[in-house]
C-alpha cells in the first residue's frame, strides 16, 4: 500500500479526478462527478473524520481518492492510496503538483 497526498485548488478537481481515473482505467462520468460534488460540500480537512472517500476502480489497478475542503479556503486537500504502481504515485503526484499551481 502507497499513498500520495497534498492539496490542489477546488476549481480543478474534476479535472485531477478524470485524469487519475484515467491512470487507473476506469471511467468518471458526470454521475461520478456528481456525487463527488455533494460529499465535498459537506467537508472539512481539521477533522480527522470530516474527509470523503472515492474508490477508483480499474480492470488492474484501483486507488482510494480521500478529499476534504479547506474551511474558509478555496483548496482541496487530496490523499491517493491503495496498492499504487510506482508510475500511478508519479503521476499523482505530478497531477496533485500541477493543479496546485494557479
Amino acid at each position: 500500500m502507497a499513498e500520495v497526498g497534498g492539496w490542489i485548488w477546488e476549481r480543478n478537481l474534476r479535472s485531477f479526478l478524470e485524469l487519475l481515473s484515467h491512470y487507473v482505467g476506469c471511467d468518471f462520468d458526470a454521475t461520478d462527478w456528481e456525487t463527488v460534488v455533494l460529499a465535498v460540500e459537506e467537508t472539512d480537512d481539521e477533522r480527522a473524520d470530516g474527509w470523503y472517500a472515492y474508490p477508483l476502480v480499474g480492470e488492474a489497478r484501483q486507488a482510494e481518492v480521500r478529499l476534504a475542503r479547506s474551511v474558509g479556503g478555496d483548496e482541496v486537500s487530496v490523499t491517493v492510496h491503495g496498492p499504487l504502481t510506482a508510475d500511478l504515485r508519479l503521476r499523482a503526484d505530478t497531477l496533485l503538483s500541477a493543479y496546485a499551481m494557479r
